[in-house]
């Protein structure tokens, strides 16, 4: 290939690369017991893949179609205040999965709350 060629196609390669790694995975709460969960899935290549979560190694069920569950006390601890992602490792290519809103946000007991119609 000629070096014009290569200069032509470089834009178009490096917008393709995010779509080479893969969908994001994705976040929703779940009741698991007594308390909440945070409910991870996504899809890895090869099923035997180490999945982390902010740098945890964590047990997933499925193969390549995969989920795992976390206490949200965990998630808390894991991540820092006030966070809007968690980052999701499989096979060390890491990716930032966005959380619930106000997952991580401070709890604030209300007084009294008010809605009124328009």
């Amino acid at each position: 290939m000629t070096r014009f060629a290569l200069l032509a196609l470089s834009p178009l390669l490096a917008i393709s690369a995010p779509a080479l790694a893969g969908p994001a995975p994705a976040t929703r709460l779940v009741a698991c017991g007594a308390q909440s969960c945070l409910q991870v899935t996504g899809r890895r290549d090869d099923a035997t893949a180490q999945i982390r979560i902010n740098g945890h190694e964590v047990e997933t069920q499925g193969a390549r179609h995969w989920r795992v569950r976390v206490p949200v006390s965990t998630v808390r601890a894991w991540s820092p205040p006030h966070a809007q992602s968690i980052s999701v490792a499989v096979a060390d290519v890491a990716q930032e999965a966005p959380l619930p809103i106000g997952m991580l946000a401070p709890k604030r007991d209300l007084a009294m709350l008010v809605v009124r119609v328009k």
